[in-house]
């Protein structure tokens, strides 16, 4: 017999939302389950119960979907653009309903994770978990040895001060340098905002892992699923069981 579910965690997993954002819609009142609206924090349902959100059904069998994107530069990490515009969800083009975990900029390049499978990717962003993120960036200038002490030792930004998991300098000529920067947490533009604020400009900021996943060899615009390797890597790292739960 199928044991009850947490009504939230029905929804994330579906792919609609995150937890806590599932939970709003819960006591929002845009659920309802089985014709009834539904508010309670905690309700509970099973996954084979008619689960409506503003009006629409949702598919609560939907197997969950891993894909690892190489974003190409002024694509939209987001899963619609009012304006038309390009975005990550439409390079892969799946039937399923996909959503980036976390974004990269427009102008950013790389390794980006798009799924359904919203309790993963509610962990994945969360500062608790320590998902690092590591970068390569390509500056104008000399990057020097000055510069990279300035950096390891922190950058007051106006939301609290940026301070890398670690930072290399793997070329240093007048006119380009190139870092390697690994970040314990995700804020908007931080690699960009760090580096402007040392004086530099960033040329090129390209995603090269994201916990335990690697960009790997894939081009701009490519895409995979994830393996199984990685897939336990990444639950692992996300605190879950192989079986998705906490």
């Amino acid at each position: 017999m199928t044991q009850p579910v947490r009504l939230h965690k029905i929804i994330a997993r579906a792919g609609v939302a995150s937890l806590r954002a599932s939970e709003r819609m819960i006591e929002d009142g845009r659920v309802q389950v089985n014709g009834r609206t539904v508010t309670t924090p905690g309700a509970v349902a099973l996954p084979e119960d008619e689960i409506v959100i503003d009006g629409r059904r949702i598919e609560t069998t939907a197997a969950p979907r891993y894909v690892l994107l190489n974003k190409p530069p002024l694509v939209l990490s987001t899963a619609h653009d009012e304006m038309g515009r390009t975005t990550v969800v439409d390079i892969v083009g799946a039937p399923e309903r996909l959503y980036p975990v976390g974004r990269l900029d427009r102008e950013s390049e790389g390794l980006l994770l798009l799924t359904n499978d919203g309790a993963l990717a509610e962990r994945m962003m969360h500062p608790r978990f320590g998902i690092h993120k590591t970068y390569e960036a390509d500056i104008e200038g000399r990057f020097a040895q000055s510069d990279l002490a300035r950096l390891r030792a922190g950058v007051l930004l106006e939301d609290g001060p940026s301070v890398p998991i670690t930072a290399k300098l793997t070329r240093s000529e007048p006119a380009r340098s190139t870092l390697t920067i690994t970040l314990g947490e995700g804020r908007n533009r931080q690699v960009r905002r760090t580096l402007e604020a040392l004086g530099f400009t960033i040329v090129r900021l390209v995603r090269v892992r994201l916990g335990p996943l690697q960009l790997g060899e894939l081009r701009p615009g490519q895409f995979r699923d994830l393996t199984p390797s990685e897939l336990r890597s990444l639950r692992r790292a996300a605190g879950l069981t192989q079986d998705g739960r906490s």
